[in-house]
């Protein structure tokens, strides 16, 4: 069995993967200890809120040079793929810099049509060598969010919500999903399961 570890730290949403994993029988640990989390076999590193305070927390505890030094795989999930990234919009954040993106607001073209935050069910389309499941291809998945990475060389699914934007990246031992997995039924099941058991 694979020592699997959830990076715990100032952000919502993290127990939910915890959760996620324990449905499907997959024993997890939430931790934010530096030892814990670079010994694991793959490391999880999820949540929801506030990029400027959550970059802040990282960098006070440490944990910012912690998840840039991992060589094991990594899965980071909405705001969590977010911070993987350069820079952000949301109060001008300088992230993680792992993944050469930006992460730009939301602008509504239409207001009667476009709400920000972006929240429900939206289909993703996957990219050639993505690590996503091939299965997963034209499914639906659960989103909640108001900034979105932009689409690059690092894209390995997108999504279209006012405009195309990364639905998930991957570079080198990093991948990530800006829609929740945990959130997302079966086919988040399924990408849950490839990560943790392949």
């Amino acid at each position: 069995m694979k020592d699997i570890v959830i990076i715990q730290y100032n952000a919502g949403n993290v127990r939910s993967v915890l959760f996620a994993l324990e449905r499907m029988g997959v024993h997890a640990t939430l931790t934010g200890d530096h030892d814990r989390i670079r010994q694991a076999d793959k490391v999880i590193f999820p949540g929801v809120g506030e990029a400027s305070s959550t970059m802040a927390y990282l960098r006070r505890h440490g944990l910012d040079e912690v998840i840039r030094s991992l060589t094991q795989p990594v899965l980071g999930v909405c705001l969590g793929m977010q911070l993987l990234c350069t820079h952000s919009e949301e109060n001008d954040t300088e992230c993680l810099g792992i993944i050469p993106q930006k992460v730009k607001r939301f602008v509504p073209k239409n207001q009667s049509e476009h709400k920000v935050p972006h929240m429900g069910w939206n289909a993703i389309h996957r990219e050639p060598g993505s690590f996503l499941p091939e299965s997963v291809e034209g499914e639906y998945v659960y989103f909640v969010h108001s900034y979105y990475a932009e689409q690059g060389p690092y894209t390995a699914a997108t999504c279209n919500y006012i405009e195309p934007f990364s639905a998930a990246m991957q570079k080198d031992n990093f991948v990530a999903t800006q829609f929740h997995p945990e959130k997302s039924g079966p086919v988040g099941a399924r990408i849950l399961e490839q990560f943790v058991k392949g």
